[in-house]
């Protein structure tokens, strides 16, 4: 057992912002780096590309989707180092505009993974957190409470729920899996939501770190610090290439958020833009989309 080391994971890290995040924290944070991903040999060979460059990440398998492999995955970080420091929960999925399936599809399959995994992911890891940890939740600018547009009454009422301080994780599951259903029978309009898996996927995530900071603040474990994050319109995959930013541009804000010494004022609960602005993410206005 590696006692008293100190261990950062990076979700979905075997490119784009995950693998730069990994990057950005071999060379900045004192302990191990996990660079994880679902495919074992494309995390190799992005650990291998990284020790090229000098550094030198662990590795361990992980699909968030799939609980079997999240268990072990715990399990072997605290058999390991007795707790964990830092989780970047970077792991996510996205359609393309152009896909052929149809939305009800992508929406099942985008909130499975961008939402109901991550959640689960948190669950089981959170108990394992130690006194100063951080948390990082990847959103997006699409992640903003105002993407629920309109002044009609339903999208009013949405927002106004989402916001609230008295939300819970339960109330927001609730919330999430009306989308979904909603999305079935192609109702989710009526019901305020955008017409945008990957956005409802991200205002959950955004929605989820508010009540997750709260549950932080009563812990008796101290200092325990979680915020969400749009890392910018970065040249990813993910992005089809169309993104102005480098992968190293865009983990500079979700590095940062990890790497927030111990008792810092804030941002807690944030919802950050990639220059590190702490936006409003109730009221907004959102800064220029990049």
């Amino acid at each position: 057992m590696s006692a008293g080391k100190r261990v950062a994971v990076v979700t979905g890290s075997n490119k784009g912002i995950g693998f730069a995040i990994v990057k950005e924290l071999c060379q900045k944070f004192d302990g191990d780096v996990y660079l994880t991903s679902r495919d074992e040999g494309r995390g190799r060979t992005a650990v291998e590309e990284l020790g090229k460059l000098g550094f030198q990440p662990q590795y361990h398998q992980l699909d968030i989707d799939d609980e079997a492999s999240v268990l072990k995955f715990r399990d072997h970080l605290q058999s390991k180092y007795g707790g964990l420091d830092i989780l970047v929960n970077n792991a996510a999925i996205a359609f393309k505009n152009a896909a052929p399936e149809p939305f009800s599809e992508q929406a099942t399959e985008t909130l499975r993974t961008n939402f109901f995994s991550t959640l689960r992911f948190c669950d089981i890891m959170f108990p394992i957190l130690r006194p100063h940890a951080r948390v990082v939740n990847v959103s997006s600018s699409a992640g903003h409470l105002l993407k629920i547009s309109g002044e009609n009454s339903v999208a009013v009422d949405l927002r106004k729920k989402l916001c609230s301080s008295d939300l819970t994780t339960k109330e927001l599951i609730e919330m999430i899996q009306s989308f979904v259903k909603a999305a079935q029978t192609g109702d989710h309009l009526k019901l305020g939501w955008p017409n945008s898996a990957y956005a409802t996927s991200k205002i959950g995530i955004s929605a989820l770190t508010r009540i997750q900071q709260r549950t932080f603040d009563h812990d008796p474990r101290q200092d325990i610090i979680v915020n969400s994050v749009h890392p910018g319109y970065v040249d990813t995959d993910m992005t089809s290439h169309k993104g102005p930013l480098t992968i190293e541009q865009g983990a500079v804000a979700p590095a940062w958020l990890a790497l927030l010494p111990p008792n810092v004022d804030g941002p807690k609960g944030g919802y950050v833009w990639y220059d590190k602005q702490i936006v409003d993410w109730v009221n907004g206005p959102t800064p220029t989309v990049v």
